[in-house]
């Protein structure tokens, strides 16, 4: 198998790692670039034109949400020129990211309300593809290099990467600590998205892109927000197709949750800076990182800082909603990898994910159902069977539940799992967490034994993406005809270096988790 394995709690505080460094190879194109100007309803963008691909970085879709506007729902943006004398607003150059820590290396700040464009050349109308980056809710970019859009935009695809606020900033319950004013601020994050998507739907017509059809998509945390979204009424009309990358809608408080945590935090704050509450509200924002991340490390559950049941933008839960309906008629390519928590787990126990790292259930329900893997699984060793028990539990059955109740409530779906595994180095033999994200985006990893072998699997993803984003069901040359999902019969697209069609894979597994989670 691979070396130690790293806990998700410290991969997370290093979000570049997390977007990309498992990759050796993702390069990007020499590139030649002229101005373009387009000119849209929230004002005109100087942008540039790259080798046939229109690119505009850091173009603002709210107002930064600082100052008075700090734990507050974001403010549609105001077509307002920034560079006088020439009515243009310059988008040539990434805006900074959201705060968040671990990430010396990039610009952050409050101010991180921006979102990027890669459009075709041509008029359209272009289908349009929203990138929402992962990193548990605390971290990532909408830049990475691995989200470069110039491949996609090159096949007719208008690509937009949008940025959140991350950690106490997006996702954490503010009303108990600054009062009824802040009531639902732990979605704030959701709110900033439904912000980004609006701005798509009145904006992009201005890029070529159709504002008619609109894949929202993601991975891993990035996926569930996507997935969650699925449930939000108030972002219905905002989407037509969903791509989930290692998602599922389970990461959510009850709003007595949620504030059992803001108290924690507050009593942290208080502890480590002698401060009322009324200090949040004004403190520099990295005193606010410091503190976060000192109380994500001790907090007895994993991922503290999640959306909340606010009884307002969210007043049940998503999976129910999905179920009954609220994406009828809307598209879903979901899937997960087959190794998702090799990432996270070692060999050696001491470096194993902790109870407290399970991200959906307590560890009091994962206990009994893990017992039962060494009889499920006789042929794996302790690492194997961790790895898989972890995965199922985090990944694999949260995004079982969401197409379930999508199919049941009337969306069409197709289901894959990636098994390809680099035959070589630290991952060898796992299908990891994040190893989907070099495929989609074909910036395959150059430095394994098998490296021709995901060379011609990432062509064939991203080509199955393109495919579905342009409304068609997922397919590419080299993959099989892949069927829609069924509830009862699941078939899924195993995505490996020969592709196949698996009926019901893992079921004996699957029912190991019922009433579970």
């Amino acid at each position: 198998m691979h070396g130690t394995g790293i806990t998700r709690r410290r991969f997370l505080t290093n979000t570049s790692l997390a977007a990309m460094s498992v990759y050796g190879g993702g390069l990007l194109r020499a590139q030649t670039s002229n101005t373009t100007v387009v000119p849209t309803p929230s004002g005109v963008l100087r942008g540039s034109s790259e080798n046939g691909v229109r690119v505009f970085r850091g173009v603002p879709f709210a107002e930064p949400p600082v100052g008075p506007l700090r734990f507050r729902k974001p403010v549609p943006v105001k077509p307002v020129p920034i560079k006088s004398g020439t009515g243009e607003r310059d988008a040539t150059h990434f805006a900074a990211a959201a705060m968040q820590p671990g990430e010396a290396k990039i610009a952050q700040s409050e101010d991180c309300l921006y979102l990027n464009v890669w459009a075709p050349e041509g008029k359209g109308p272009y289908p349009v593809f929203v990138w929402i980056h992962g990193g548990g809710f605390t971290g990532g970019q909408s830049f990475a290099p691995i989200f470069d859009g110039a491949e996609f935009a090159s096949e007719g695809i208008v690509v937009i990467t949008v940025a959140y606020r991350l950690g106490v900033f997006g996702f954490l319950d503010m009303e108990p600590l600054l009062g009824s004013q802040y009531a639902g601020s732990a979605n704030n994050a959701l709110r900033d998205l439904i912000a980004a998507l609006t701005w798509v739907k009145h904006n992009v017509a201005a890029f070529g892109g159709d504002p008619a059809r609109v894949t929202v998509g993601g991975e891993s945390a990035g996926a569930k927000l996507a997935d969650i979204l699925m449930g939000v009424p108030e972002a219905q009309g905002l989407f037509h197709s969903v791509i989930s990358e290692s998602g599922g809608a389970e990461r959510i408080w009850a709003a007595s949750n949620a504030a059992v945590v803001a108290k924690g935090f507050g009593d942290a704050w208080a502890k480590a800076r002698s401060e009322t509450p009324a200090g949040l509200l004004t403190d520099p924002a990295d005193a606010l990182i410091k503190l976060q991340q000192s109380f994500t490390a001790t907090w007895p559950q994993h991922f503290p800082l999640r959306c909340e049941l606010d009884g307002s933008l969210i007043s049940r839960l998503p999976i129910e909603t999905i179920a009954a309906g609220s994406t009828r008629g809307k598209r879903l390519l979901i899937g997960t990898n087959r190794d998702e928590s090799a990432l996270f787990v070692g060999p050696h126990p001491a470096h194993d994910a902790t109870p407290g790292d399970l991200g959906n259930v307590a560890v009091e329900k994962f206990a009994p159902v893990y017992a039962k893997y060494k009889a499920l699984y006789p042929e794996m060793n302790d690492e194997q069977r961790r790895i898989r028990a972890l995965t199922a539990e985090e990944y694999w059955i949260p995004s079982m539940r969401v197409v379930d109740a999508h199919v049941e409530g009337g969306g069409a779906a197709w289901m894959y799992r990636l098994d390809f595994a680099p035959s070589s180095g630290r991952y060898k033999g796992d299908a990891y967490h994040s190893e989907d994200l070099g495929l989609v985006w074909d910036k395959p990893n150059r430095d394994i034994d098998n490296a021709e072998d995901e060379a011609r699997l990432a062509k064939q993803i991203h080509a199955a993406w393109v495919s579905f984003i342009r409304g068609s069901t997922p397919a590419s040359a080299g993959l099989p005809s892949w069927p829609a999902y069924r509830s009862d019969t699941r078939p899924t697209m195993v995505l490996d270096a020969q592709s196949r069609v698996e009926t019901k894979p893992n079921e004996a597994e699957l029912r190991l988790w019922d009433g579970v989670l």
